[in-house]
């Protein structure tokens, strides 16, 4: 068997069996297939021609190109699980992954929001739906949704109607690696998903419908099977685009870009952005890390853990401001 098709075998594994995302898989497919495009390069076509050395040998060449600790790391995960799968899978006789170590990657704080200037940023948006238009009532509804229930991008991107119990304030969410969970919304995030959901989402989607009835008239057979396979989606989404179809992860991240551009602090200013801020707002009002954990999804608390330097961080920035002997 080849290599490419090794890797494949191995591929479909970690999808079916660990549930990785599709994100996470291309990226391991990326990583697999920069190894073996090196290997082959040094005339090896085999998987047991892999040893350590040539492992170690490919992670110093992606040092020297300048890639950055974290990509390093990756690598060395993509290739650590590869060979683990060979070995257990009886392909080569020893794991040569086993020993491979990268450098730790930089953990960077992440950007953390402040309370007023979230607030007002959210009072901004609740302005323009004074003209009742359907879309600025949506973006409310993001921006308090991701805020209160702290939810990745693509969590909020693929709700339905179905995972939403308005009457308890909670969601259900299919977070990484398949794992699901049901969190809370506070009052704020219930009134903006109400007058969403009962609304405006009712007018976009009957606009769009309108839109779409011309469309697919002179679209013939195939291109009416599309639109109307679409419309099946939608009718089952919460969060709508402009033309009536499931809302992308790249349309919530231009807008919550825009909503955080012009506020105070640095640093990436995505979805992420607001998961970071609702999870260090908790620490800071003393909500209890394992709980903090629960809420996010994170399989390792380790990775929860992060929120706590931040809230450090903010402590003592409090304190050089205000303490007269700082």
């Amino acid at each position: 068997m080849t290599l490419d098709a090794l890797v494949d075998d191995y591929l479909t594994h970690v999808r079916a069996e660990r549930g990785y995302s599709e994100h996470t898989v291309a990226a391991y497919r990326a990583d697999l297939a920069e190894l073996i495009d090196f290997a082959e390069h040094r005339g090896l076509s085999t998987v047991s021609a892999i040893d350590l050395e040539v492992l170690r040998d490919w992670l110093w060449a992606a040092t020297e190109r300048g890639l950055a600790r974290a990509s390093i790391a990756r690598r060395a995960a993509s290739a650590r699980g590869f060979t683990a799968w060979l070995t257990r899978s009886g392909l080569i006789p020893a794991d040569a992954g086993a020993r491979l170590k990268a450098p730790r990657a930089q953990r960077t704080l992440p950007r953390v929001v402040g309370q007023q200037a979230l607030e007002e940023a959210i009072s901004r948006l609740e302005a323009r739906c004074a003209d009742e238009r359907p879309t600025p009532a949506r973006d409310v509804a993001i921006i308090e949704l991701l805020y209160a229930s702290a939810l990745r991008v693509s969590e909020l991107v693929g709700l339905d109607l179905a995972d939403l119990d308005r009457r308890r304030r909670t969601v259900r969410v299919l977070g990484k690696g398949s794992k699901e969970r049901v969190v809370p919304y506070g009052s704020p995030a219930a009134r903006a998903l109400d007058r969403y959901v009962d609304r405006a989402r009712p007018a976009m989607l009957a606009a769009a419908g309108a839109a779409a009835g011309g469309d697919r008239a002179s679209a013939g057979a195939v291109g009416g099977r599309v639109a109307r396979a679409a419309a099946t989606d939608a009718a089952g989404a919460v969060f709508l685009g402009a033309r009536g179809a499931r809302m992308g992860v790249r349309s919530v991240h231009r807008l919550v870009a825009s909503v955080l551009e012009e506020l105070p602090g640095t640093g990436p200013s995505g979805p992420h952005a607001l998961r970071h801020t609702a999870a260090t707002h908790l620490l800071d009002g003393g909500a209890d890390l394992r709980a903090v954990q629960e809420f996010l999804g994170h399989a390792s608390l380790g990775t929860t853990q992060i929120y706590t330097h931040v809230s450090a961080e903010r402590l003592k920035q409090t304190y050089r401001t205000a303490h007269p002997r700082a």
